[in-house]
């Protein structure tokens, strides 16, 4: 009988596959380590390859523990890792190129010859987006004028753009599929989230081939089968949505005004706002939530860049740790960061800043200042770049009474109580914290029939714990304005 649900969760910095049952309980998982590439200063790669080849890995590996088995898998959702760009060989599905990741900077000097507040406005309104090398457009225009023959081959049909859960469809599905869901089309800047279509005016901005582009779809729909050589079944495909939308889903965040944040290698925070697209007037982004049988539902998002990343820069580049487990403990050892801030620009800065030259800092450093504390900076920047979102949602009159957390870091305690007390809101922490993959699964369910409502799924939903704020507010307050002093040392100056 086919009872389960398979999430392939294709992040920034792994590769996973988890199984649930219909109640949303992880039944087995298998996760990969992504290589990081850094060809030159703010440039970032991945090999499409690996991630192919990781994804398969970890799905056989899922596919084999606990008694599961292909036949019991009813769909597939797929998330990822959204706006890393791949250009590849529609006659041998090779890339052309590594995959431009979402962090990559390497496209600035296009985006800041071409800004103006008249553009800024005219793309605001048609994409919700800022022109910002985050975005896939930029991205693409680089590959196709950087890698030799390649516009030609565009401009010849040769070849296909897509977001990483596009170019794992086209493989899934031995090339038969070439898609993406409308939550991924809408981080492209070349998506108009209002007609719900690619967008001429936008394409012939940015120089992009519509021949490239993937037909888009609801987060719940029919993606294809996979391959029946990859995995000695046709599993059905059925579910699709980038990491933060994926997350909301998985939140239940299905009421407007419900609002969830993702602690990964950046830190996402999605904001409902029904079926209005709400234009911010203090840089955060607009955006689809998910869309279902053929109906939008939009947020507001605030995107930052570096998260867990910076506790994997204390691990890998400091090599202050050997393990993020241990940063709590160490963490742990002072109670305070004695002053010290932790800016981690590494990549820019994301909302509300949008400063793609700002680069990291570490700030208020003493002859008292050790590990512990530049540890705990780390761990404290990712509550302080919360506030700045949080900040500029209540600039556009929106004020959460609480905040629903998940990814990787909210099993660090300290981090979540932290978080309570900068944001002076309750911080609500659910049983399942994989809720990327659990969104994805959601999705398939829905598009294989297993759910028959998002109230069924919000019923699903557990708490496991909330996080009081405990700080008082002329400490809250002081700590916040040391944050924003500290910010202001790494913007660029042009």
């Amino acid at each position: 009988m086919s009872d389960l649900l398979l999430a392939i969760d294709q992040g920034t910095t792994s590769s996973r596959a988890i199984v649930f049952d219909r109640a949303g309980q992880a039944v087995s998982r298998a996760q990969e380590e992504l290589t990081q590439h850094f060809p030159s200063e703010g440039w970032v790669e991945h090999d499409p390859e690996e991630i192919w080849a990781d994804t398969l890995a970890v799905c056989r590996a899922a596919l084999s523990q606990h008694g599961v088995t292909p036949a019991r898998i009813a769909a597939i959702g797929i998330t990822n890792q959204r706006e890393t760009t791949i250009v590849w060989d529609r006659a041998t599905g090779k890339p052309i190129h590594h995959a431009i990741v979402w962090q990559d900077r390497r496209t600035a000097p296009f985006c800041q010859a071409h800004h103006s507040k008249e553009r800024e406005t005219w793309l605001a309104g048609k994409t919700g987006l800022l022109l910002d090398p985050y975005f896939s457009a930029t991205k693409i225009r680089w590959l196709l004028d950087n890698v030799a023959g390649a516009r030609e081959r565009a401009e010849r049909g040769e070849l296909a753009f897509g977001t990483v859960d596009s170019f794992l469809l086209w493989r899934l599905t031995g090339g038969r599929v070439h898609a993406t869901d409308a939550t991924n089309a809408a981080r492209t800047l070349l998506f108009n989230i209002h007609t719900q279509q690619w967008d001429e005016e936008l394409l012939d901005f940015f120089g992009v081939p519509r021949s490239l582009l993937p037909d888009v779809r609801d987060c719940a729909a029919d993606f294809g089968h996979t391959d029946e050589a990859l995995f000695g079944t046709r599993i059905p495909i059925r579910g699709m949505a980038g990491d933060q939308q994926a997350a909301t889903v998985g939140q239940a965040c299905f009421e407007p005004g419900m609002i969830k944040s993702t602690y990964g290698t950046g830190c996402f925070m999605v904001l409902n706002t029904g079926d209005k697209a709400v234009a911010s007037q203090n840089r955060l982004l607009t955006t689809v939530a998910y869309r279902l049988n053929g109906k939008p539902t939009y947020a507001l998002e605030g995107s930052i860049f570096i998260a867990g990343a910076a506790v994997q820069w204390l691990r890998d580049a400091l090599k202050l740790v050997k393990h993020a487990g241990e940063t709590e403990e160490l963490a742990r050892q002072v109670q305070t960061t004695g002053g010290v801030y932790l800016v981690p620009a590494f990549t820019g800065l994301g909302a509300p800043y949008w400063d793609p030259l700002a680069r990291g800092a570490i700030v208020g450093l003493t002859r008292d200042s050790g590990i512990a504390h530049i540890v705990r900076a780390a761990l404290e920047s990712v509550c302080y770049q919360t506030r700045d979102l949080l900040e500029a949602m209540h600039a556009d009159g929106v004020s959460p009474t609480s905040l629903r957390v998940d990814g990787g870091m909210v099993v660090n305690e300290l981090v979540m109580q932290f978080l309570a007390d900068i944001l002076a809101v309750p911080v609500e922490r659910p049983k399942v914290t994989e809720t990327t993959a659990l969104g994805a699964a959601y999705l398939a369910g829905l598009g294989i029939g297993m759910y028959q409502s998002l109230d069924e799924l919000t019923h699903m939903w557990q708490l496991d714990r909330a996080f009081a704020p405990e700080a008082e507010e002329s400490r809250r307050e002081a700590l916040y304005r040391g944050w924003l002093d500290a910010v202001s040392r790494t913007r660029s100056r042009s």
